[in-house]
C-alpha cells in the first residue's frame, strides 16, 4: 500500500515539475524546449509504470511456477 501511494506522489510531483518548467518555458518564448520537457516528463512516467509492470508479471509468474 505504501509503495502505490509513493508511486502517486511521484508522479505527481513529476507532472507539477513538468507543468511548471513547461509554463516558464512557453513564456520565454521557448515552445520546442517546452514539448520537450513535456515528452521528458511522459518517458519517466511510462518508465516507472513499465517498471511496475514489469514487477507485476514476474509476481504472477513466480506464484504460478511459470
Amino acid at each position: 500500500m505504501d509503495m502505490d501511494v509513493d508511486l502517486i506522489f511521484k508522479i505527481a510531483t513529476i507532472g507539477i515539475l513538468v507543468s511548471v518548467l513547461n509554463q516558464v518555458l512557453l513564456r520565454a518564448g521557448r515552445e520546442e524546449q517546452a514539448m520537450m520537457t513535456t515528452l521528458a516528463g511522459i518517458i519517466v512516467v511510462l518508465f516507472m509504470i513499465i517498471q511496475l509492470i514489469n514487477n507485476f508479471f514476474t509476481t504472477v509468474k513466480t506464484m504460478f511456477q511459470l
